[in-house]
């Protein structure tokens, strides 16, 4: 089953609980801009803007753009990766002394 553009936005859009104007001043596009992605096949974001709308839906480029992809776990984890790569060091110490804590609740 192919699920396009549109239809992995509006989903994962709605998941999150974003409105289109809130999904528009977090990836900085116009409401009707992101309207016209979930709601015509015509639009083709540039990477810029796709890497934005991924980054705020916390799902990869290549997940959107694959009609043929589902949002597994592997979709969710590159998301989070890409997101904690990016965090301060500092933040990415602790957020890894929580993870080796719960490691060793077993």
């Amino acid at each position: 089953m192919t699920t396009t553009l549109g239809d992995k936005l509006r989903r994962h859009r709605q998941e999150k609980g974003y409105s289109l104007d809130k999904l528009a001043e977090i990836t900085e596009s116009s409401k009707s801009y992101l309207w016209e992605l979930e709601n015509r096949d015509t639009r083709k974001p540039s990477a810029e803007k796709l890497t934005r709308i991924a980054q705020a839906l916390d799902v990869t480029t290549d997940y959107l753009l694959d009609e043929s992809a589902a949002p597994d776990e592997v979709v969710v984890r590159e998301a989070f990766f890409r997101k904690f790569s990016k965090l301060e060091a500092e933040d990415r110490k602790k957020i890894e002394q929580m993870i080796d804590l719960w490691g060793k609740k077993t």
